[in-house]
């Protein structure tokens, strides 16, 4: 059955990516206005600010807390990015909340973008279905990202790497500075960052006089790495974190800090270490049932060299299956995964910001002496199942995606 609300969103994304708060605060005050007052943590980061979201939600619902949560990009239903109570939103209450933003739209004549269009639906969602608290995790950058009109309780800055430098600067520190554009005069912030991003950080922190706490990464110990979970020692506890990876545990120390800086922090924190045990996150090297298939979302050069350390201790070298985006560092992850994988397979994903296979191909031929281009992530996957060993997907959410599609009509 067609959806016509649905159908119009995915409409918007011919308008492409346009940063700014115009559109985002005009559409927001013709729904009047749902994010002033919405209690809510703003999270921001290259890397793991997925899985930071996903914790915060599952300690908060824990303790009681009627939650919603705003992530971004949904793998493979759009609902998954508006999450109410642990719970995808249901098609009904995700149509109703779109119409009213389609409407606002026309009412306005704001020509809002397909992420304006779907924070607004989000807000709008919490507000109206009463959450207690709502998790909102940054699109891209910060500063200039539709959700930065929310009014956060705390803010939380996870680790930087060089993404989107075609929209958020060539370097580090410009991508620090776009990201700490979250940031509000006297709210906590919460950071895993360290050097150039670090500095940045702390100048605007003490710009805008926000308490900053930073998570130094050698308080983090990795106790057990496995394939469903990873137990960690943060301080002087232990917690078992629902999602594997070693990169989990410095995810989970930033959650940690952020809950304890919430006004009520004194009724939540018992419950950290259930909500940590049963938090999970998808395509955060997930071991898909049935299939020799780990299948990931990494993107950036720092979350590569997480995998390189993680996947080898877990499954032994890889095939490796990858697609990109072509706004990433294709060569520093290039080089970081190819020691890990016995050969290369290598495509694109259906995205108008797909990285050319061949140009990806020759990164990874630098470093590698098997590497061959497929037609289709599918197609990769296929000849990948063919070959002995574990298999690994990942390079952005589109390839896990067309994995997960491939896999799903194999079945």
């Amino acid at each position: 059955m067609e959806r016509p609300n649905i159908l119009w969103l995915e409409s918007l994304s011919s308008r492409g990516i346009r940063p700014g708060l115009d559109n985002i605060r005009g559409l927001l005050a013709a729904l009047g206005d749902p994010q002033k007052g919405l209690r809510t943590v703003h999270v921001a980061g290259s890397d793991g600010k997925g899985s930071v979201c996903c914790m915060l939600e599952s300690i908060l619902r824990s303790a009681g807390y009627r939650t919603g949560m705003f992530t971004s990009p949904h793998i493979l239903r759009v609902n998954e990015s508006v999450r109410i109570d642990g719970e995808d939103i249901s098609d009904v209450l995700l149509d109703g909340y779109l119409s009213k933003v389609r409407e606002a739209s026309s009412d306005s004549g704001i020509e809002c973008t397909n992420f304006e269009a779907l924070t607004a639906c989000a807000i709008l969602a919490f507000r109206t279905e009463n959450v207690d608290i709502a998790i909102i995790e940054v699109g891209m950058g910060g500063r200039l990202d539709a959700t930065n009109v929310v009014e956060p309780e705390v803010t939380v800055i996870n680790g930087i790497s060089l993404e989107h430098t075609r929209y958020l600067g060539p370097d580090i520190a410009s991508i620090a500075s776009e990201k700490a554009g979250i940031m509000k005069a006297g709210v906590p912030c919460v950071t895993a960052n360290t050097g150039e991003a670090l500095k940045v950080i702390e100048d605007r922190a003490e710009e805008l006089s926000c308490p900053l706490t930073v998570v130094d990464r050698d308080d983090v110990t990795v106790t057990e790495l496995a394939s469903d979970h990873t137990a960690v020692r943060y301080g002087c506890s232990t917690y078992r974190i629902g999602i594997p990876g070693s990169y989990q545990g410095c995810n989970a120390a930033v959650a940690v800090e952020a809950v304890r800086l919430l006004r009520d922090a004194d009724r939540i924190i018992q419950f950290i270490p259930i909500g940590l045990d049963s938090a999970y996150w998808p395509v955060r090297m997930e071991k898909i049932d049935g299939f020799p298939l780990i299948v990931d979302g990494t993107h950036t050069r720092k979350g590569a060299e997480y995998l390189a350390k993680d996947i080898p201790l877990i499954y032994g070298k890889v095939v490796l299956v990858t697609a990109m985006l072509e706004d990433k560092d294709l060569e520093g992850v290039a080089e970081i995964l190819s020691g890990i994988a016995t050969e290369v397979l290598v495509s694109a994903p259906d995205s108008p910001r797909a990285a050319d296979p061949e140009a990806l191909a020759s990164h990874y031929r630098k470093h590698h002496s098997k590497v061959t281009v497929c037609g289709s992530i599918g197609e990769a996957v296929e000849q990948a199942l063919k070959k002995d060993g574990y298999i690994l997907v990942t390079g952005s959410f589109r390839t896990a995606e067309e994995c997960l599609r491939w896999l799903k009509a194999r079945r």
